[in-house]
């Protein structure tokens, strides 16, 4: 399980278009990552399209936003084209980064593990620090709570 002020653990995975986006290569600015269970469902269209609403002021905190579920590549580049998602789409296709993450096996009241990603996010810092997460997060409060602490990073 990670923990603010961890390192984030560096992966390499392939976004929409099959470019391989390393988020190492992402410092230097503030990173939000958020996880959703599968594209095109509606709880996670309404988290990806706030996120994609809120990318001006994730602009403004000189923030990068990137989102990854288990979702295939083609998939995923279909629904961030018809969302008009401004943000890459990270296909986890073995779930090996949302398992490091603590993101992965969403649980069914609480008896049941089910093989998806949990809706999660992480806000990292520049220098690759986990400064605040959340696993199991809500629909639109992670959109909020992820600004939040972005807008703080940006005032300090």
């Amino acid at each position: 399980m990670l923990n603010i002020g961890e390192m984030a653990p560096d992966f390499v995975l392939p976004n929409q278009d099959g470019t391989m986006i390393r988020l190492s290569d992402l410092r230097g600015n503030p990173v939000v990552i958020f996880a959703f269970p599968a594209a095109g469902t509606a709880g996670c269209t309404k988290q990806a399209c706030t996120f994609r609403d809120a990318f001006p002021e994730i602009n403004n905190a000189a923030g990068t936003v990137v989102g990854i579920s288990g979702d295939s590549q083609e998939t995923l580049k279909s629904w961030k084209e018809k969302q008009k998602l401004p943000y890459d789409l990270l296909s986890d296709a073995d779930h090996s980064v949302l398992k490091e993450y603590g993101a992965w096996g969403m649980k069914l009241l609480g008896l049941i593990s089910l093989p998806m990603a949990v809706r999660s996010y992480w806000v990292i810092d520049a220098e690759g620090r986990i400064v605040d997460m959340e696993i199991d997060t809500g629909v639109t409060s992670s959109i909020e709570k992820a600004l939040k602490a972005l807008q703080q990073m940006a005032h300090v």
